[in-house]
């Protein structure tokens, strides 16, 4: 089985080039305010710099309007989408049409409920994400749409399929990757805090025994 690698969360050039020289497929820079990983425009746009054609780069978004989007993209223009919040399939459709560029929609999964409102977006977007959802311990902050190095229940997903490509997020670390694939099927895995000594602080050193993971499999 081959497995493609997005790192997500970057925000310096080492451990970009770390991702990319370690085979990552996918390299993913977050825009949005409350994640302890979030870059600006002009942060992406120099990290963008060291990204070969061969590599998407990704921009995650959280319930972002076209303004906000469109002020992004003009800065650093990522290659693809990613929509991490609770926007509607109508609204994944929209974006991809006036950006002209493939969508992928994260869904926040904690039983099989959650994976079946999947099939909503066939037709809007160009990828799934499976992620974990998490509830915020403090009633009065909502929890971070995602990296919160949390999984949830593989074998939710066991036996599923879609008739688009889809990626496995949610707690995932060079130590429980053969298990999560095994289980799940993934072809494609989304790694971000299970990379990090901190909040935020990627390790090029994890980053790469991730990456060595993966290619195990892959042999």
């Amino acid at each position: 089985m081959s497995i493609g690698v997005k790192v997500c969360g970057l925000s310096s050039s080492e451990t970009v080039d770390a991702a990319i020289s370690h085979g990552a497929l996918f390299v993913g820079f977050v825009f949005y305010g409350r994640s302890p990983r979030v870059v600006t425009p002009a942060q992406a746009h120099q990290l963008a710099y060291h990204v070969p054609p061969q590599v998407w780069s990704v921009g995650l978004f959280v319930d972002a309007d076209d303004a906000t989007i469109g002020h992004t993209l003009e800065q650093a223009p990522v290659r693809m989408l990613q929509l991490h919040g609770d926007e509607t399939p109508e609204r994944c459709y929209a974006i991809r049409q006036h950006f002209q560029r493939p969508v992928m929609k994260a869904i926040r999964v904690s039983n099989g409920a959650d994976v079946e409102q999947a099939q909503r977006y066939i037709g809007a977007v160009d990828w799934l994400l499976f992620d974990a959802k998490v509830v915020s311990p403090d009633p009065h902050q909502a929890a971070l749409p995602g990296g919160n190095g949390v999984s949830f229940d593989w074998t939710i997903l066991a036996g599923r399929q879609w008739p688009i490509p889809w990626m496995l997020a949610g707690g995932l670390t060079a130590d429980n990757l053969r298990q999560a694939v095994k289980v799940t099927g993934a072809k494609f895995v989304d790694v971000s805090s299970g990379v990090e000594t901190g909040p935020g602080i990627k390790s090029k050193y994890m980053i790469r025994d991730f990456l060595d993971a993966a290619r195990e499999l892959n042999a």
